[in-house]
């Protein structure tokens, strides 16, 4: 009997722990689901229809530095985390806090706000999505688009986070 050298690179294509990488999701549909309950100002918030705020405004930068379009879908709490976590969502940004508990559930970009520790969480085990994401959120910061928007938006206000 022959074996095809063909045939081993089909291999790990067929383990049922195989699993497309959150990233190339992401890039095959050109666009990055964020989900937020657009009812906190000055984080995000709706006026009238159109959607704003700090983490409007970040997720947009971010989504442009990792070259796709930002999707805002607009949820409740109750849907947030767990729609991230099964990947209805790719992240959330909603002011949420860096928790112990948070990180059991969920991988974590760097923080964007360091009062209190705020960072986007999405599903774990996705290392090339997560790099992508830091990569974009180290471009923003370091050109000094976040510090504009943090002087836009919270000038004077105190950032509160999520913990759920």
């Amino acid at each position: 009997m022959r074996f095809s050298p063909g045939l081993l690179l089909l291999l790990p294509l067929m383990s049922p722990l195989a699993h497309a990488e959150l990233i190339d999701d992401v890039n095959d549909r050109g666009e990055l689901r964020i989900a937020l309950e657009a009812n906190t100002p000055p984080f995000n918030f709706k006026e009238g229809d159109k959607l704003t705020g700090f983490e409007v405004e970040l997720g947009e930068q971010l989504a442009k530095e990792m070259d796709v379009r930002p999707s805002f879908i607009t949820t409740d709490d109750a849907d947030l985390l767990p729609g991230v976590e099964t990947g209805k969502y790719d992240v959330a940004i909603n002011h949420i806090a860096l928790t112990a508990e948070l990180q059991d559930r969920f991988d974590f970009s760097e923080t964007y706000n360091e009062k209190p520790q705020l960072a986007i969480p999405f599903q774990k085990g996705n290392p090339a999505f997560k790099a992508s994401l830091d990569k974009a959120l180290q471009r923003v910061k370091a050109d000094g688009r976040l510090k504009a928007l943090a002087q836009k938006w919270l000038e004077g206000e105190t950032p509160i986070a999520k913990t759920q």
